[in-house]
């Protein structure tokens, strides 16, 4: 199969792209990785492969991630059927277990392994490592899931001082020992904050913020936390897309840059937005 793009057409897409490579060296980019992206092979894959990118270009990348729907397997197979209150896993002390299994082992090494093999330096972390995330419950109905108190950012940035990318699931603990379900837009926000982070993006399965959920057309390219608080009057936002936006909210008031939230089911979706003037998904930026 002849190639889509002649020598020249690539060099000169590489010569594009050098201006944003200058403007992200050396800058933190935390990466919420979730949704279809995860369970996919193929986009699994190409994720992995543009943070590796990244990563050799000076890119300073944090992966953050959850596993929702591998917990659910697992819990599924031991015979245990997954409760949700308010969207949030309702986790007992079997569950907060099971979840510790798939979060801190399976997923996590797999990522940090596929980051390996793509020519990366990754290690893993939870966020019971160094007490990264410590929390307290959120709700006596839903159990051990947690409500973040405090961030231990040390682990991470020693990490990132060493030429690693830190891989981190988001469990979290408290000082007497209990582990907790953390939901994991509110870990990579409060993560990305810590960090001072240039961008945090946020993977979802789709375009990024609709003025009509059902047209990919009405994207909204840039918007502020101010026309944000508008779009929750007018009912724009709404269902899951609710607590994503309030992420991005929380993670500017600490102290990011901007937020993307973007569409993780489309092919390297991750460097178009860094790398590209168009960009990907929405920009979510301060007032």
């Amino acid at each position: 199969m002849q190639n889509a793009f002649s020598n020249a057409e690539r060099a000169e897409v590489l010569t594009q792209a050098l201006p944003n490579i200058k403007k992200y060296n050396g800058k933190i980019v935390v990466v919420k990785y979730g949704g279809n992206a995860m369970v996919n092979e193929q986009l699994k894959q190409q994720v992995m492969e543009d943070i590796v990118l990244l990563h050799l270009i000076g890119v300073k990348v944090v992966l953050v991630h959850g596993g929702g729907p591998e917990i659910s397997d697992l819990m599924d197979k031991l015979g245990k059927k997954p409760e949700f209150v308010d969207g949030l896993r309702v986790t007992d002390k079997e569950t907060v277990d099971i979840v510790q299994m798939v979060l801190a082992g399976k997923v996590n090494k797999t990522l940090v392994n596929l980051l390996e093999m793509k020519g990366g330096r990754a290690i893993g972390l939870s966020g019971m490592d160094g007490h990264l995330i410590e929390a307290k419950i959120k709700d006596e109905r839903l159990g051990y899931v947690g409500d973040i108190t405090k961030v231990n950012i040390a682990p991470v940035t020693d990490l990132l001082e060493r030429g690693y990318i830190p891989v981190i699931s988001t469990l979290g603990c408290d000082r007497e020992g209990c582990v907790y379900n953390i939901n994991g837009d509110t870990a990579a926000a409060h993560i990305a904050g810590a960090l001072g982070a240039e961008r945090l993006i946020m993977m979802t399965d789709i375009a990024g913020i609709l003025r009509d959920r059902s047209d990919p057309a009405t994207l909204i390219p840039e918007i502020s936390i101010r026309e944000t608080n508008r779009l929750f009057e007018e009912g724009i936002l709404s269902g899951g897309m609710i607590p994503k936006v309030n992420c991005c909210v929380e993670a500017i008031h600490r102290g990011v840059k901007c937020v993307i939230i973007m569409d993780g089911r489309v092919p390297h979706s991750i460097l178009m937005e860094l790398l590209t003037d168009e960009g990907a998904g929405t920009m979510v930026t301060g007032d």
